[in-house]
This record gives C-alpha cells, sequence and structure tokens, in this order.
C-alpha cells in the first residue's frame, strides 16, 4: 500500500524547487507550436511544389531540356527542404517535447528509434547538404548567367557544410562511441 505524498513534511525550500522543476520540464511544450508552424511551412511547399509541377507539365511541348533540368533539380530541392522539415519536426517532438509513441507502427522512420540531438544534428546537416547539393548543381548548369564571384561563394558555402558534418558526425563520433555490434 502506497502512502500519499504529504506536502506538509516536506520543507517549503524542497516544494518550491519541486514546482520549479516541473516549471522547467512542462516549459518543452512552448516548442510545440513551432513544430505546427513547421507543418504549416511543409505545407507551403507542397503547395509551391504542385505549383511548379503544374508549369512544367503545361510547358512540356515547348521547354528546352535545361530548362526542364533546372525545374525538376527545383522539384528536387522542394522534396528534400520538406524530408528536412519532417526530420526536424518528427525528430524535434520526440527528442525534445514528448514521445510520438509509434512502436509497431508500420509507418514509423527507422532512424526514429534511436533519434537523439546528436543523431538528429548529424542527420540534419546531411540534409543541408543535399540541399545545397542541388542548389550548386543548378548554379553549373546556369553558370553563364552567373559571376565567377557567385560561383565562387556557392562552392564555399558547400565546402563549408561538407566540412561541418564531417565535424558533427566526428563529434557526435567521440561523444557517443557505437555500441558493440551496431
Amino acid at each position: 500500500m502506497s502512502v500519499p505524498n504529504d506536502h506538509s513534511s516536506t520543507p517549503p525550500r524542497n516544494r518550491a524547487l519541486q514546482s520549479l522543476s516541473s516549471l522547467i520540464f512542462l516549459s518543452r511544450w512552448l516548442q510545440a507550436p513551432l513544430y505546427l508552424g513547421l507543418i504549416v511551412a511543409q505545407a507551403v511547399y507542397v503547395y509551391h511544389f504542385m505549383v511548379e509541377l503544374w508549369h512544367l507539365v503545361i510547358k512540356t511541348t515547348s521547354i528546352q531540356e535545361t530548362e526542364i533540368m533546372l525545374v525538376v533539380l527545383g522539384l528536387i530541392d522542394v522534396v528534400m527542404i520538406a524530408n528536412l522539415l519532417v526530420m526536424v519536426i518528427v525528430g524535434g517532438y520526440e527528442t525534445f517535447v514528448s514521445r510520438l509513441n509509434l512502436q509497431d507502427h508500420p509507418d514509423q522512420p527507422e532512424w526514429l528509434s534511436h533519434v537523439n540531438a546528436g543523431v538528429l544534428k548529424v542527420k540534419l546537416a546531411m540534409a543541408l547538404i543535399g540541399i545545397s547539393s542541388i542548389h550548386l548543381l543548378k548554379s553549373f548548369i546556369n553558370a553563364e548567367k552567373l559571376t565567377d564571384k557567385v560561383m565562387m561563394w556557392q562552392v564555399i558555402i558547400h565546402v563549408t557544410f561538407v566540412l561541418s558534418a564531417v565535424l558533427l558526425a566526428y563529434i557526435d563520433r567521440l561523444v557517443a562511441p557505437p555500441k558493440a555490434g551496431h
């Protein structure tokens, strides 16, 4: 039989610390509206994707191959950004707000079962590299319309993303080495 929690025997300082701890822990729910806002942003990307796809379909008979490539790369870019949003929304909510309780759900992403802040950072960095790669490829296809200085800075930014991702992965590996058998 358990004894009811009688706060009358708890010193006031301990009750105050317990209340402060509870308030701080509850504050994580302030992030929930941010994740809902990202879902709205994702809906905007879906709309943008559909508009661009429709424009591509309408122009099918009159469009040049280079323009098709640029539009398709733009569509891929939107998809990659949407994937990034899903990682941030699902992974961030699961890591920082509350469990999603998706055990045995057939659509649960494989990576969600072992997500933590370090894994999420590395995954986000990799997604940024992918997005940056698409932008860089679009720039190379459109190189005649860009200055050498613009191209140089895009390459520098992309290399910075790559180096940052490598360093994040390395630091994550140092902080939390893989368990035996993984």
